[in-house]
């Protein structure tokens, strides 16, 4: 039988289009960068025959291809960042990026915290940075066609390398902005050398009304017995297609804490996939989701037990209103040899309407006889009998709906343990809460 070739849709010629015009004037690799591409294009936009995507089909998602945004003025920048709202009460180091182009101007270079180094990826790329070395460190995640084509058109970012214990949080902010819709493909790289200690804050931000497409990756490259916390926002606007990575590979003796709290955009996909490389090493990998309307929100994760002794932990819990749609794929892979594993993976969904409605996919791969690992999955309402609780005591009933949310979310974002971040992610919550009563 005849193997079905499928048409190319508008979105995929106009990426096709764009990669053309712009493969000369992006800096760094030309080689790399037409590899990556050169395998996406031959696959095209991921649809739900392909398993990953089975419950998110970028190919009916994604009807036209936005025009990769050019880098803003001065002034454009200025007017983005002081609009830009997410984690603005914390003190932080902010490292802000608009349309997808970091923004040196608004860095005090000369007073970040000790122990911080920035290097703006633009440059690396020209220059053959020695840093460059240490992208794309999970060589199985490189070959995901949304990776694909943030490495095909990435032309912006930051490399950061972290030594010591960093007291200041390093805010990673991204913000798109424009009435007519862009494309950004934004690369950052965090190199945390071993017994270091860092913060790092992230949010994505955009305008209502503009169908933005954001594609942003983060590289986070932690080695030996070194701490993380990662707390993650995204608010992107009404129409925007949001899709983001965060890729990390994880030393011996590490911690890393990773909370990613998803209440924007129409249609999100936020991946991660993450690797042990060394042995006795901890991740919580913790996702609070809060989406109504038509909005679809797909949390996917990878972790891959590469090394014995290590201990890995993962709760995502989702909220759905009206006839919105949330996603939950988790994989955690033990090879032959990473003995002594401890996984275990939680999804639980909240859904507040008839319309509502949630994909649960969790899954083991198992080739190791001596680990402890489970994974579970529910979806369910609001427990009556603790609403009537709540209400014979006075409280309207959307209040004391609110009040059960505020909990159930309450067990994924309380591993956030900064305070400011995580009272700015709780005032998020109750702002989203505030809306629909």
């Amino acid at each position: 039988m005849a193997d079905v070739t499928l048409m190319k849709t508008p979105a995929e010629t106009g990426l096709a289009q764009a990669f053309e015009a712009a493969r000369s004037l992006l800096p760094g690799n030309v080689e790399s960068r037409a590899k990556a591409f050169e395998v996406f294009n031959r696959n095209g936009l991921p649809h739900r025959r392909v398993e990953e995507f089975k419950y998110t089909d970028l190919r009916a998602l994604m009807r036209e291809a936005a025009p990769f945004a050019p880098k803003p003025s001065m002034e454009q920048a200025r007017a983005a960042l002081n609009g830009a709202r997410a984690f603005a009460g914390v003190p932080a180091l902010r490292v802000p990026f608009v349309n997808g182009h970091f923004v040196r101007e608004a860095v005090a270079f000369d007073a970040h915290p000790e122990g911080v180094e920035i290097v703006p990826l633009a440059e690396a790329l020209a220059s053959g940075h020695d840093w460059l070395a240490h992208l794309s460190p999970i060589d199985w995640a490189a070959e995901n066609p949304v990776y694909q084509l943030n490495t095909s058109f990435m032309a912006d970012g930051v490399m950061l390398r972290i030594a010591g214990t960093v007291e200041t949080p390093i805010h990673l902010r991204f913000v798109t902005t424009g009435d007519s819709a862009v494309a950004t493909a934004t690369r950052v790289l965090v190199l945390v050398e071993d017994g270091a200690s860092v913060t790092l804050l992230e949010s994505h931000e955009s305008n209502d009304g503009a169908g933005h497409q954001p594609n942003d990756v983060v590289e986070l490259i932690a080695g030996d017995e070194a701490n993380i916390r990662h707390i993650r926002l995204n608010a992107e606007g009404d129409r925007a297609l949001a899709l983001s990575t965060l890729a990390t590979k994880i030393g011996a003796e590490t911690q890393l804490t990773s909370v990613n709290v998803t209440l924007g955009a129409a249609v999100s996909r936020h991946q991660v996939f993450a690797r042990f490389d060394g042995e006795n090493a901890r991740a919580q990998i913790n996702g609070a989701t809060m989406i109504k309307g038509r909005q679809h929100a797909d949390s996917t994760l990878v972790v891959e037990h590469a090394a014995p002794h290590c201990e890995s932990r993962e709760l995502f819990k989702t909220v759905i209103d009206d006839e919105a749609t949330g996603v939950f794929q988790g994989k955690i892979i033990v090879p032959h040899h990473a003995q002594k594993t401890d996984g275990r993976m939680m999804s639980a969904a909240l859904l507040l309407a008839e319309g509502a409605a949630m994909n649960n996919k969790p899954e083991l791969e198992i080739f190791a006889d001596d680990v402890q690992c489970a994974h579970g999955a529910t979806c369910g309402q609001l427990d009556e009998d603790l609403l009537f609780y709540l209400m014979a005591r006075g409280l309207p009933r959307k209040e004391a709906e609110s009040l059960l949310v505020q909990a159930f979310l309450g067990e994924a974002i309380e591993f956030v343990d900064n305070e400011p971040a995580r009272e700015a992610l709780v005032a998020e919550v109750e702002e989203w809460l505030r809306k629909r009563a």
